[in-house]
């Protein structure tokens, strides 16, 4: 009897540890496959980016843009100033390397030297060359009316004297008009020359006078009042010592309006199609993860570019933030939640809940009870967590977020209302794909 008894316990004890077993396994398989309920309301379609702040009016700092004139199309960058120093206006802000242009100078010093040269000498030869010619006009007046004297005296001479007089007389008149005539010539001629050289020298003055003021240029100043942002070349480095500023925009840093801040974001080509201008946009800050801010989209590109660094074509989103926050700063980085659209009271499951098969049939693994259903569901918007759905689940449904072990050849529950409507659909001999009408008959 006791042998019995012993033999009973044994056996209860096996199928305890049996039962045990059982459950732990099961409870190991629910833990392994992590279930959620569906829900029901406020669906936000976001699209998340990340931006870079900065002013929506900024005050440009410009290097010599003249330099276009003289065949210089770029400058290096000796000195600058460290980014973020607030300045007052006139305040020096950067050197830009001027030994190219000094090269110029120096050769528009030489033809400067050369035209003051040329102007000077021609000043002193239409001097001289005029002084002698109305010398010459005074003696050449004496001699006439030296003849005038002679021909009064020869009146009681011989008729061949007077007349010889009289011829004297003529000769010296003619000549002296003639030199009259020529002198009037040539002061007019010496009068052009003048004023040639002295135009040419106008000229080389005014141009050494303008590379002048150039020079004293490779010398930056701020124009106004404010913090000094440095400008960016096209790859998105900011400009420093050793840069190379292009002269088509010679911009070396700027003076942003820190009243309104923008931010610079850029969408996929996937996403922009959902972007419009005015669509309220949530921010936060890198530098400030508790500081929430608001936004308004006031632009979106047409065209896409490619950034640095990545083979997806992106457009750029200008944000503008709402209010005045002076402890924003131009290149702080954001994180941008642009609200497309708002649904409401809409069935949403995460996206971790959806697979699809064939692409073309989205499905979930629901709870039935006990059992586990291969559902197919119509997706509608998704955000970068959950999805919208419109047919095949109910509020409060029990969906697997992952995918349950053993389940994966399991047939799925087609949803009528999908029929003629699905891309790829596959409902041949072998297939693993019914129909929940099929299925109830």
């Amino acid at each position: 009897m006791q042998r019995r008894n012993l033999l009973i316990g044994a056996g209860v004890v096996v199928v305890l540890m049996i039962g045990y077993f059982i459950v732990k396994g099961d409870k190991e398989t629910e833990a392994a496959s992590i279930m959620t309920s569906v829900k029901q309301g406020e669906f936000r379609v976001e699209i998340e980016t990340t931006g870079e702040l900065e002013a929506k009016n900024s005050v440009k700092i410009l290097g010599p843009s003249q330099l276009r004139n003289f065949q210089i199309w770029q400058v290096t960058v000796q000195n600058i100033i460290n980014e973020g120093t607030v300045v007052k206006k006139g305040d020096w802000v950067a050197t830009l390397d001027p030994s190219e242009f000094q090269t110029k100078f120096a050769a528009k010093q030489i033809e400067l030297d050369k035209a003051s040269s040329r102007f000077n000498q021609t000043q002193l030869d239409t001097t001289l060359q005029l002084r002698q010619a109305r010398d010459e006009l005074i003696n050449l007046k004496y001699a006439v009316e030296e003849s005038g004297i002679v021909l009064e005296q020869s009146k009681f001479e011989p008729p061949a004297t007077i007349k010889q007089a009289e011829i004297n007389l003529e000769k010296a008149k003619r000549t002296y008009q003639q030199a009259l005539e020529n002198y009037k010539i040539k002061k007019n001629q010496n009068i052009e020359k003048m004023r040639e050289v002295a135009a040419e020298l106008r000229k080389v003055q005014t141009e050494f006078d303008g590379m002048t003021k150039v020079l004293e240029s490779f010398s930056v100043m701020a124009p106004e009042d404010g913090m000094v942002i440095y400008q960016k070349h096209w790859d998105g480095k900011p400009i420093k010592a050793g840069s190379r500023i292009d002269m088509w925009d010679p911009t070396v840093a700027t003076l942003p309006d820190l009243t309104v801040m923008m931010s610079k974001t850029y969408v996929n080509e996937v996403d922009v199609r959902k972007v419009q201008k005015g669509q309220p946009v949530e921010i936060g800050l890198d530098a400030d993860p508790d500081k929430k801010l608001l936004g308004t989209v006031t632009s979106v590109a047409n065209v896409g570019e490619q950034r640095p660094n990545s083979d997806a074509k992106v457009f750029e989103v200008m944000v503008e933030i709402k209010g005045t926050d002076p402890t924003l700063r131009p290149s702080m980085t954001t994180s941008n939640k642009i609200i497309a659209h708002v649904l409401d009271s809409v069935l949403y499951v995460p996206l971790e809940s959806l697979h699809t098969q064939h692409d073309s049939i989205t499905y979930v693994f629901k709870r039935n009870g006990i059992n586990t259903v291969k559902q197919e569901v119509i997706v509608g918007e998704t955000n970068a967590n959950d999805a919208v759905i419109t047919g095949g689940l109910q509020i409060n449904d029990r969906v697997y977020l992952s995918l349950p072990a053993g389940l994966e050849d399991q047939k799925i529950e087609l949803l009528p209302e999908m029929n003629g409507k699905r891309g790829k659909e596959k409902t041949a001999t072998g297939s693993n794909i019914v129909s929940t009408s099929a299925q109830r008959q």
